[in-house]
């Protein structure tokens, strides 16, 4: 699966100009071709938060595929994902260059995990368990190890995409990384406000560790009218939310003319769900928790993770698509849910009771909210308007607390809806915790 998006053309187009320095280029190839390293090379890119760490690592990964014919790319930046939607970690396969590194575009990973946030800072814990079974998949799959009879696919440079997060916990979870995966190399992007930078040298060993690694420090490519390194500002929110519109953008034909988001959330309004047996699913609500009798209605009108279900890792279930759950029918015991999953993998997993959902509370608070993006809370309440869902009350209450929080006029019609339905369902479940 391979999706540009430009097929939203609400969003402005980045500009086809990217400069990559020198000493970024020298870093790359001395990473690629370093002759020491056997096996590849595993590269780990760090830095401050907008740096040209996605960047550097997209030009590393067309660099070793001058060299390789793939090269494995572990996306640990749960905010700023580079081939799936927000709130992943994975491992993708690459085989092709990348030629506009300024377009994203989705690719199906080898594996990934629903996070369900877009940081690490919700539970650190979970967030580093699932890093390190993506590395030990990739360990498994892609190196040969010592002693291991086991034969392998094929040898596999790595990279790996860090978070800006690099500060106070931030920098206790980078260490926990670097220490697990012990990275043949290490990218360090530096700017010149040094406050923001992370420590010199090797930060995350010990004093008394002797282990070898290739540190690579350089400077970011965007400066200033002085020559200084400086960050590059980029609207995270509003590319969160561009890669949700194209990920659920491939539920229909490529020749289909779908050229914004009001017109993708028709599309979806009209396109046909699937119908799931509540039966066959096991639920598991992230970083929250939901009574018993509220599961099914928290639901409704939320992104989730349809994941594999098992005895053995119900706590690290592989996740394989996002969907939309529609609606949920109680006296049939189905739930409708949009996903652009081929109907043959979903209903394998619907056979074997295998499909663990896996779900915020509200879709809003995990995107719109914490960015300042509504771009997809508005879409998702279109989406619902149109088939006349109901969405949940802790749904309405975050959008209607979102909007309120806006310079909106009060007479905006989009305002004046939600306030109605809020005010609906606020006198029909009462007030609660936290609620007015």
């Amino acid at each position: 699966m391979h999706v540009i998006f430009d097929a939203l053309s609400e969003v402005e187009a980045p500009s086809p100009d990217i400069y990559i320095p020198e000493e970024w280029s020298e870093g790359a190839e001395t990473i690629a071709y370093d002759s020491v390293t056997s096996p590849p090379s595993v590269a780990l890119v760090c830095g401050a938060k907008n740096c040209g760490k996605t960047t550097f690592s997209l030009h590393l990964l067309n660099i070793l595929l001058q060299r390789y014919q793939k090269v494995a790319y572990l996306d640990t930046d749960v905010g700023q994902t580079e081939f799936t939607p927000p709130g992943f970690l994975s491992l993708t396969v690459i085989d092709q260059l990348t030629p506009d590194l300024t377009i994203p575009c989705l690719k199906t990973p080898e594996r990934c995990y629903f996070f369900g946030d877009i940081s690490s800072k919700r539970d650190p814990t979970a967030y580093l368990n699932y890093i390190f079974a993506l590395y030990d998949y990739y360990r498994r799959e892609y190196c040969m190890l010592k002693g291991s009879k086991k034969p392998v696919k094929t040898e596999l440079p790595l990279v790996v995409n860090t978070p800006g997060w690099v500060k106070g916990i931030g920098q206790d979870i980078l260490v926990d990384v670097l220490k697990y995966i012990a990275p043949t190399h290490v990218v360090k992007i530096n700017i010149s406000a040094e406050g923001k930078n992370l420590p010199s040298g090797a930060f995350w060993l010990d004093e008394d560790h002797k282990e070898s690694v290739n540190r690579i420090e350089v400077s970011s490519a965007r400066q200033d009218s002085f020559k200084r390194s400086v960050l590059v500002q980029k609207d995270a929110g509003l590319l969160r939310d561009l890669r949700i519109m194209a990920y659920f953008r491939q539920c229909f034909p490529s020749n289909l003319n779908i050229t914004t988001i009001k017109e993708l959330a028709h599309a979806l309004a009209s396109h046909p769900p699937y119908e799931i047996p509540i039966s066959s699913i096991k639920i598991k609500h992230l970083h929250c928790q939901v009574p018993s009798t509220e599961i099914l209605y928290s639901l409704n009108a939320t992104i989730v993770g349809l994941a594999v279900s098992s005895e053995d890792s119900e706590n690290l279930s592989p996740c394989i698509d996002l969907g939309i759950v529609r609606g949920i029918d109680t006296f049939k015991r189905l739930l409708y849910v949009l996903t652009p999953v081929p109907q043959s993998a979903l209903e394998m997993l619907i056979i074997f009771h295998q499909i663990l959902l896996i779900t915020l509370l509200i879709l809003v608070k995990i995107i719109s909210l914490q960015t300042g993006g509504f771009t997809t809370a508005n879409y998702i309440w279109d989406l619902m308007q149109a088939r006349k869902i109901i969405p949940s009350f802790p749904a309405v209450e975050a959008y209607y607390g979102g909007l309120k929080e806006r310079e909106i006029p009060e007479d905006d019609a989009r305002l004046l809806l939600v306030s109605r339905a809020f005010d609906n369902q606020r006198l029909r479940f009462g007030t609660g915790p936290g609620r007015p």
